[in-house]
């Protein structure tokens, strides 16, 4: 039954207003199917362009999630089955959207999708806050969608049309006049928007200090977290994680020393040195691995792993530090 106090003109109307929204949102969800499905193969994790490494880039600063991402990846066949659904609701919702058809079920996924893609990867962007941008322009897009609908430009007028504003639950997944007061209406879409200009603040400040303070940016510079150092019979061992820099560009290390406390160097790993097998054990946690080059160890961001370093009993018993160079010229040092 149609609500005597909207009137469907107003929402057809205001669908018309956000239609170039609706086309350019969906599309850019759709085409992360098109992207990894028929231009290219993303998701085989055999190839260096698989998915999978990405939502990898994800991990070391995630915002509230990190242990979900960290279970996946520790579980490499039940993360192809999330990356495979996931690129299909992409698509099939994206081409919804697009279309009109099932617009506000739609939104309310594309709503969700973009708080996913906001929490685990806002803080990646060299240059204009990438990833936080998309994520939360999708967030307040997706929400604008749901309360326009699709109106006369879409599959849902000209299949449903006869259903429209007759069946409330059809209107909800649909287009359409929503069974709402006009008071409620505005009550409730301005807590909303007021909610996601909230979290709009609170992600750019958490992610890129961009409310106050001083900014930074986690996707610059490459920065290396070690940890767990132990002389082991035999050799040096340590943990090593990349949680910062460019994600499509790894940290090259040129260089690692073993130190006594006088900081003179008692043995080194250099350049193409490093593609020697039997320097280095290094044993990886997930599927973005840290690997040895013909000049460098190359550590993508998200990379963890345990590195053995196998040396003479005489020098791990005089090692007092290990430092790594970057061929940046950063170097990070860890206390035996």
């Amino acid at each position: 039954m149609q609500l005597p106090y909207i009137k469907k003109s107003d929402i057809d109307t205001s669908a018309l207003f956000t239609l170039s929204f609706r086309l350019v949102i969906g599309w850019t969800y759709f085409s992360a199917l098109w992207r990894r499905m028929i231009l290219a193969d993303k998701l085989d994790p055999e190839l260096a362009g698989y998915v999978g490494h990405k939502f990898n880039h994800f991990l070391p600063n995630a915002l509230g999630i990190q242990w979900f991402i960290e279970y996946l990846l520790f579980n490499p066949e039940i993360l192809w089955w999330v990356m495979f659904v996931f690129t299909i609701v992409e698509g099939v919702f994206g081409l919804f959207l697009m279309l009109g058809l099932f617009t506000r079920l739609s939104s309310f996924v594309v709503i969700n999708l973009a708080l996913g893609i906001l929490l685990s990867a806002g803080w990646i962007g060299t240059t204009c806050l990438d990833e936080w941008q998309i994520g939360i322009l999708g967030l307040a897009g997706g929400l604008s969608l749901f309360w326009s609908g699709g109106g006369k430009v879409s599959l849902d007028h000209y299949f449903f049309a006869n259903r429209l504003n007759k069946n409330s639950f059809f209107n909800w997944i649909s287009s359409g006049v929503l069974a709402l007061n006009p008071n409620k209406i505005r009550k409730i879409s301005v807590g909303l928007a007021v909610f996601v200009l909230g979290l709009s603040l609170f992600t750019n400040q958490y992610f890129h200090g961009g409310v106050w303070g001083d900014l930074h940016n986690k996707s610059v510079k490459p920065k290396l977290e070690l940890s767990q150092p132990n002389k082991e019979k035999n050799a040096l061992s340590f943990e090593l994680f990349r949680v910062e820099g460019v994600d499509v560009y790894g940290s090259f290390l040129i260089k690692i020393q073993a130190l006594d406390q006088n900081n003179q160097e008692l043995s080194t790993i250099k350049n193409e040195e490093f593609k020697s097998a039997n320097l280095l054990k290094i044993d990886n946690h997930y599927i973005s691995k840290i690997r040895p080059e013909s000049q460098a160890l190359v550590i993508p961001l998200g990379g963890k792993a345990v590195i053995q370093w196998p040396l003479p009993k005489k020098i791990i018993q005089a090692t007092d530090k290990i430092r790594l160079t970057d061929v940046s010229g950063i170097t990070w040092e860890l206390n035996f």
